[in-house]
């Protein structure tokens, strides 16, 4: 976790892939080396680390060529800290999707369900501010909002009411 150039090295040979998966919603599926990483990237374990290892410059660099090619092989929509600034800064619609600290952290709980309960709601609360705050003041790439995005604070809004909205937005744009 402290070999920047290590973790620039192995950022740079990964291979990630998404695939449909098969379950009844045929949900998203991220592999990295040909083995189904999606529930891995979403533990604990890895939240607590992703700021450290994505400040690291050279993750950074291999990430952004990634997503870059990935933008340019199909029409996609990303979600990311820094996809509207950095990643695809010329991209046709932006939407910089926020909610309050104590609604991720409660839509994150929720997510785990039964199977991650060993954190409670005010450790995801913590982990969520520590995150947004290491994420806004590093160096390389901080957090903010895209002066061309849009703001759409979902922290009152259902799922559904949040897809409306950024449907709108979307279609708005490609009028």
């Amino acid at each position: 976790m402290t070999d920047e150039q290590a973790l620039g090295r192995l950022a740079r040979e990964a291979v990630i892939d998404f695939r449909t998966g098969q379950d009844a919603e045929a949900s998203q599926q991220v592999f990295c080396q040909g083995q189904n990483v999606t529930e891995v990237i979403r533990s604990q374990e890895v939240s607590r680390a992703v700021s450290q290892v994505a400040a690291v410059a050279g993750v950074r660099e291999a990430l952004t060529r990634a997503q870059r090619r990935l933008a340019a092989q199909r029409d996609v929509v990303m979600d990311g800290r820094d996809i509207g600034t950095v990643v695809l800064p010329q991209a046709d619609c932006k939407i910089y999707l926020t909610a309050s600290v104590e609604e991720r952290a409660l839509r994150r709980w929720k997510e785990r369900g039964a199977k991650d309960r060993d954190q409670t709601l005010e450790d995801i609360v913590q982990d969520i501010a520590r995150r947004d705050y290491e994420d806004t003041h590093r160096i390389t790439s901080p957090l903010r909002p895209a002066a061309d995005s849009i703001l759409l604070d979902s922290t009152a809004l259902s799922f559904q009411e949040v897809v409306e909205k950024a449907l709108a937005f979307v279609r708005s744009v490609q009028a």
